[in-house]
């Protein structure tokens, strides 16, 4: 890969735009008057991210650098250049406030009722097609998702229909039930099914038995706790698979619905039925997603059955910025992106409108221990940030050290007392926590030191 240039439709008076891309991306840089007021603002690579053409293309987008502004802006550029009618844009993204967001900023950036271009969450889209589709799942329409605590609750009603024996203690029968709907959401979210669970329970049999023989003709002890080990594993791995299909049939006799039942039953329904994958693709012929690398397994897998065949896709995320491993993002899907669209194009935004200078170099050098595993390295894709406000007095980052929770909240509070006394507002000030129970600690020294 290397940096080339965009070039206009007409060679004449166009700027040649420096681009990291992958082929080659043709942006005008003279406006027609229709569509000025959405290119006129846009920096270098915002522009080349928004008037992409057909094709997939990947986004890079650090942080700071107006990714929602580039998803937005695209919707309306496709609309104005009469390349896709509203309702044939489909943008999905991860919570209701985020899509919420993108959808007041198209709604300001287009005409009067051409605003009809869905913006959802990948859940709330899941939902509304199996809704459309649930006579050829052969369920009600009707149909009611089930929060987390009503999934335990349900197990719970049907404790003796899931096929438990180790994980229904004699003493305690619900004591795993919590547990066991967490895995079964994982399975969910992986795209797994019973039969696959079950299959990775017979491997973990099998290597037991190996092990098992190896450690009795060698008198090895460790060897055969091990073995040990791998057949319990095995065990408790085809115990769960079978609650999970009895999980799964319990829920479509009742009509019920999980939470990862709204992508996973919207995947298999896509997957399976040729009819409604046709119609649905018909219907959205142009494909967006905000943080791309934050989607999970299944989520990635959806969006490439949503884009295939035209394969209009737009991905927009930025591997630095996953942080929800723990709850099954993939950062594969971004890492991969460009293995499996070979001819995509790429745009890296660089130009960061957020932080200072130095908050920058220090995200930078911290985020550089994750290398190799980024695609800065993997793919040769430049990204370091540039910062837009570049003042001259901008304060280094420091890090502090504390012995306890509690001299640490006495320091934040002794730092902003000696702010607000030498001018600044309360306002000015913001303290960042990982958890709401973190505030406690920081809010009493906050409360003692005011007095």
């Amino acid at each position: 890969m290397k940096r080339g240039t965009l070039h206009g439709n007409d060679g004449e008076g166009i700027d040649q735009i420096p681009v990291w891309t992958g082929v080659s991306v043709r942006a005008p840089r003279a406006f027609d008057a229709g569509i000025a007021h959405l290119l006129s603002d846009l920096n270098d690579e915002q522009l080349a991210a928004v008037t992409h053409g057909e094709g997939p293309l990947l986004v890079v987008a650090g942080a700071g650098t107006g990714k929602t502004q580039v998803i937005t802006r695209r919707v309306a550029w496709l609309i104005a250049e009469k390349r896709a009618a509203p309702e044939q844009i489909l943008a999905l993204t991860f919570t209701d406030r985020a899509a919420e967001e993108m959808q007041g900023r198209v709604d300001r950036l287009v005409p009067y009722g051409y605003a009809t271009t869905p913006i959802k969450t990948f859940h709330a889209w899941g939902d509304e097609l199996l809704r459309e589709n649930a006579h050829r799942l052969g369920i009600s329409g009707e149909l009611r998702v089930l929060s987390r605590a009503e999934v335990v609750l349900l197990l719970r009603e049907h404790l003796f229909d899931l096929g438990l024996s180790r994980f229904l203690p004699l003493g305690d029968p619900t004591r795993f039930l919590g547990d066991i709907a967490g895995y079964f959401s994982r399975a969910k979210e992986e795209a797994i099914d019973a039969d696959r669970i079950e299959g990775f329970a017979a491997e973990l049999r099998l290597r037991a038995s190996g092990a098992a023989a190896e450690a009795e003709a060698t008198g090895n002890g460790d060897l055969a706790a091990y073995a040990a080990a791998l057949a319990q594993l095995g065990d408790e791995h085809g115990e769960l698979a079978v609650a999970f299909r009895a999980y799964r049939r319990l829920l479509a006799t009742l009509g019920l619905l999980d939470f990862g039942d709204q992508v996973l039953l919207a995947y298999e329904l896509l997957r399976d039925d040729p009819l409604v994958a046709a119609r649905v693709r018909e219907r959205h012929r142009w494909l967006l997603v905000d943080e791309y690398q934050d989607t999970n397994r299944l989520q990635g897998t959806l969006v490439d059955l949503l884009a295939e065949g035209r394969r209009n896709l737009t991905v927009v995320g930025d591997d630095d910025q996953s942080i929800y491993g723990f709850r099954g993002a993939s950062i594969g899907n971004i890492l991969s992106f460009v293995d499996r669209y070979p001819d995509a194009s790429k745009v890296v935004l660089t130009q960061n409108y957020r932080s200072s200078a130095p908050i920058l170099a220090a995200a930078r050098r911290l985020v550089r221990f994750n290398d190799p595993e980024r695609l800065e390295v993997r793919l040769g894709i430049p990204k370091e940030l540039s910062a837009e406000r570049s003042a001259a007095d901008a304060p280094p980052v420091a890090f502090r050290r504390f012995r306890t929770s509690g001299d640490e909240a006495d320091w934040i509070a002794r730092e902003i007392k000696a702010s607000l006394e030498s001018g600044r507002r309360a306002r000015d000030h913001a303290v960042l926590v990982r958890a709401n129970i973190d505030t406690v600690e920081i809010g009493r020294s906050l409360n003692m030191a005011d007095r």
